[in-house]
């Protein structure tokens, strides 16, 4: 009972100095790739790059102490990290505090989820996500990741549109009007490097190489190469409109804000006291509040746009400083830097005193040192609601992802992988995480295969990742500082082309064409509603359910007869010769409420397409399941048949059937003597009745024969 409350217990069996250092030099190696990854997996999320190294502390370790898999490396992962961010995006703008805030619930709802899930031994309700499904989805999702990072890669900045492949045409016309090449060529550069360590040798911690080596170049060129000066340094009456008109804007959506917040209060007491003029009143305030709000939101990308696209040249003033002019507006006898600036903006006002100017390149910037502090997340019942649909798809998808790595793992170790507990390891990494202002994680399949190949015993590896992490945070994050966004971009690139699987559409096609269409179809289904991925995915799920709930509506029912090798087969897929007084009938699948009227269908129209029908023998060896409809269905055949002066029998009734049978009387009605155990008892019992006075020269039944 210890073992199956605390499962890490089960190491210490045979544990020495040997698996000790191997699971020490693995954690290591895992936290080598984790720590550049996981950063860049934050920026994906929407989030501050260094809440990747908060939900890379905790989790880890958790999740290897109270998990199965001894060698599954948890953590920020791409697809998770691409479904946080299209789940809070209608709530917040990504990277603020009410963004932070919401992520970070989001992983407690997540966490909370598959605890329970595993405490309450559900974990095959990861089910409901079939493989073509997935499939389907995590193709969309890599290429909707790789594309996201395009801007990065560019240097370039844009709003987000209401569908991805809107804001990937923004960013190329945006890359078409300026790229900032020393950006695209450390992007390019650090991808390169990746590809080409990872061809010469996997070991080699490719990820870690090339962010060193680009933060170092960075910070020896001086990459960034930003200032903050005051509006008056910026010679150029259009700038100065732009940004006072700016700030205006956001001040007024401020100020609207807060009289919808005040509004809300007021109708909440309106209903209360049921006065409905009132309230009528309120919900009339809050509409033209915020059509007002989005034509100004409209306006503020429209004026984020134009200050976007303005490019100044920079001029060294006798103090020192640097004046900013419009590019082609330079006086004469001005001696530019040779730089071309732009206006940094985002979705706050800008400081008329300290307006941030880009000159260079765009870096981390400052790592928070030391750890976060460690709080529960305020719970609103009212926010996580609004959660909870997009918690469980993360829940679902995150935990399959996960169990998919750990039992490919188990196949080649050997060890045995119990699904629900992995669940709880798995809630409780994400719940912890969110104590440690992390944010939703899982498995990740690259990480592990580290683990894996650097020669993990036990879960102990994981718990070394967490202390590299811990260090990381404590002590190193001044060296984060100059880190190049778009190597990170580059790392986020890398990452998802493992995610891509195009042979996953082949494969599902020849398994079942319906596989194979319901594959494609999420795939277009994730890309088209990108960035509302949950739609894409529920798409998905409702094709597959639809597909089984048809074919259980409609199971395969069979005539057979007897084929060349004297084995009884399909007669419609192998071409057999029936014979004209023996129907044997073969029902594939439970016979319950939903199918038992197509059962009644298909022997009505056997009976009355076979003029010379005798006997029907019903094979039911592929019926494991009958429920009340099912029965009355059966009994009402065997009325139907005697009534019309036909006979008939059944053979293979498996045990739960015939347990059925005989509690329903059913059997007595049947009669016993008309219940075989194999379709040759059926046949050789059948045949001499069925075949009095017949004219058959040679019955199919007795010798194979095609038709």
């Amino acid at each position: 009972m210890l073992v199956r409350v605390l499962p890490f217990l089960e190491w210490m069996k045979g544990y020495n100095f040997v698996k000790f250092k191997a699971d020490a030099l693995a954690g290591l190696t895992v936290a080598l790739v984790l720590i550049p990854q996981s950063m860049a997996y934050a920026q994906l999320a929407g989030l501050p790059a260094y809440y990747g190294l908060y939900a890379s502390f905790l989790p880890p370790m958790i999740a290897a102490l109270f998990g199965s898999s001894r060698q599954l490396a948890t953590g920020p992962v791409a697809v998770v990290s691409l479904m946080t961010a299209a789940s809070l995006s209608p709530l917040a703008t990504a990277g603020s505090e009410s963004f932070i805030a919401y992520a970070i619930l989001l992983a407690l709802i997540v966490g909370a989820f598959q605890f329970l899930l595993g405490v309450l031994r559900l974990g095959l309700v990861v089910n409901f996500l079939s493989h073509p499904v997935v499939n389907g989805f995590t193709n969309g999702a890599a290429i909707i990741i790789a594309t996201s990072q395009l801007s990065k890669m560019f240097g370039v900045y844009v709003d987000e549109a209401e569908h991805h492949y809107e804001t990937i045409i923004r960013v190329v016309q945006a890359a078409l009007h300026y790229t900032h090449w020393p950006t695209f060529i450390m992007g390019i550069g650090a991808f390169a490097m990746m590809f080409v360590l990872r061809k010469i040798n996997p070991r080699i911690p490719n990820v870690l190489v090339a962010v060193t080596i680009a933060t170092v170049i960075s910070w020896a060129v001086g990459f960034e190469n930003d200032f903050k000066v005051d509006i008056a340094k910026i010679d150029s009456p259009k700038a100065t409109e732009l940004i006072t008109t700016f700030n205006k804007t956001l001040d007024d959506i401020s100020m609207l804000a807060k009289e919808r917040t005040e509004n809300t209060v007021r109708m909440e007491e309106a209903k209360k006291n049921k006065n409905k003029i009132d309230l009528l009143n309120r919900k009339r305030d809050e509409e033209v509040t915020n059509v007002k709000m989005e034509e100004l939101k409209i306006k503020g990308a429209s004026l984020r746009e134009e200050m976007r696209n303005l490019f100044f040249t920079g001029v060294k003033q006798p103090d020192g400083s640097l004046k900013f002019y419009l590019k082609g507006e330079i006086p004469g006898d001005a001696n530019p830097d040779g730089r071309i600036w732009r206006i940094k903006v985002g979705n706050k006002p800008i400081k008329e005193d300290s307006v941030r100017m880009m000159g260079g390149g765009a870096v981390i910037g400052v790592v928070p040192k030391g750890l976060p502090s460690f709080t529960v997340p305020p719970i609103d019942l009212k926010t996580i609601l609004s959660l909870l649909p997009y918690a469980i798809i993360i829940s679902l998808l995150g935990f399959m992802e996960a169990i998919s790595i750990a039992k490919a793992l188990a196949g080649k170790t050997g060890q045995r992988l119990e699904p629900n507990q992995e669940l709880i390891g798995q809630g409780l990494a994400n719940m912890l995480g969110a104590v440690g202002k992390g944010y939703p994680v899982s498995g990740s399949f690259s990480r592990s295969a580290v683990n894996f190949q650097s020669g993990a015993v036990t879960g102990l590896s994981s718990a070394f990742t967490s202390i590299a992490v811990l260090i990381m945070l404590l002590f190193l994050t001044p060296l984060l500082y100059h880190l190049p966004q778009s190597v990170l971009a580059a790392v986020i690139m890398m990452a998802v082309i493992g995610l891509l699987n195009v042979s996953g559409f082949v494969h599902a096609w020849k398994a079942q064409k319906y596989d194979g269409i319901i594959s494609v179809l999420s795939f277009i289904a994730t890309l088209a509603f990108a960035p509302h991925l949950d739609k894409g995915i529920m798409i998905g799920v409702v094709l597959s359910i639809s597909v089984f709930l048809y074919k259980s509506m409609k199971p395969k029912i069979s005539l057979l007869a007897r084929h060349e090798d004297w084995s009884l087969r399909c007669v419609q897929t192998h071409s057999l010769q029936e014979c004209e007084h023996i129907a044997m009938v073969q029902f594939e699948g439970p016979l319950f409420f939903a199918n038992a009227s197509y059962l009644e269908d298909s022997i009505r129209g056997i009976i009355e397409t076979k003029q010379k029908l005798k006997h029907i023998i019903f094979v039911a060896n592929g019926i494991n399941e009958m429920d009340a409809s099912g029965e009355e269905t059966l009994s009402l055949l065997v009325d139907r048949v005697r009534s019309a002066g036909l006979d008939i029998s059944l053979c293979g009734v498996n045990e739960s059937v015939l347990k059925v049978l005989k509690r329903t009387h059913l059997l007595e009605k049947i009669g016993q003597d008309h219940i075989f155990n194999t379709p040759e008892q059926a046949i050789n019992k059948v045949f001499p009745i069925a075949h009095k006075e017949a004219t058959e020269k040679e019955c199919p039944l007795l010798t194979g024969s095609k038709s």
